[in-house]
């Protein structure tokens, strides 16, 4: 079973993702658990503060050292090998290979969620990987979290079900090679008719039409 720790000041964004379809199913085969560490039981003094203004100055917040690297602390404590992820546009930029080395490790997953405009850089010293998701900017780490999530328990055994269901796919291997178009029934939709290799039963012309089209 591959555990998943997320470290999160809005747990309750996950409730729709992890419940449902795909990530239902792995928890309920028992292929994938979650669990959540709220980063707010973490904050110092009264307030529970989990941020402060930059030094240097600078517009918006960052999240403390003390309150993530004590999350992180006790993540560990409950998966001692688990990797710790941090999403971050300072990160290598994650591929479909990433995700299979994460599903196929004995390891286990710890997700940090940073928030505001940041996080003290100090923080990295904890960190096992950094991934950036693309070139664009986010309010938060959740939607990263999820999709990394996503990506890693989708592959893990059983979950999808069919034995190749993940050999066809999009991005195989980092290529930009893109899964080639599929039809289902009717044949005919509004004018547009299926190809007609697909309908012929020849199974080397299909695969030789498939690999065309990629």
């Amino acid at each position: 079973m591959k555990k998943i720790q997320i470290i999160t000041l809005f747990p309750e964004m996950f409730d729709g993702v992890l419940n449902n379809s795909m990530l239902w199913k792995a928890q309920d085969r028992k292929a994938a658990e979650f669990s959540f560490i709220n980063l707010r039981d973490f904050g110092l003094g009264p307030r529970k503060q989990v941020d402060d203004t930059p030094y240097g100055g600078g517009d918006g917040m960052l999240l403390k050292p003390e309150p993530v690297v004590a999350a992180i602390e006790q993540a560990k404590k409950n998966d001692p090998d688990a990797l710790v992820l941090l999403p971050t546009p300072r990160g290598k930029l994650y591929k479909q290979s990433d995700a299979k080395e994460l599903a196929a490790g004995k390891q286990g997953l710890i997700i940090i969620c940073p928030r505001y405009e940041g996080y003290d850089e100090r923080i990295v010293q904890w960190i096992d990987r950094q991934y950036c998701m693309g070139n664009y900017v986010l309010t938060g780490g959740e939607l990263p979290a999820m999709i990394i999530i996503d990506s890693v328990v989708r592959l893990l055994p059983g979950v999808l079900g069919g034995e190749t269901s993940t050999e066809i796919e999009s991005f195989q291997d980092d290529d930009q090679s893109i899964e080639f178009p599929q039809y289902t029934r009717p044949e005919e939709f509004r004018g547009r008719r299926v190809p007609e290799v697909l309908l012929s039963g020849h199974h080397a012309e299909i695969a030789k039409w498939r690999k065309a089209q990629q």
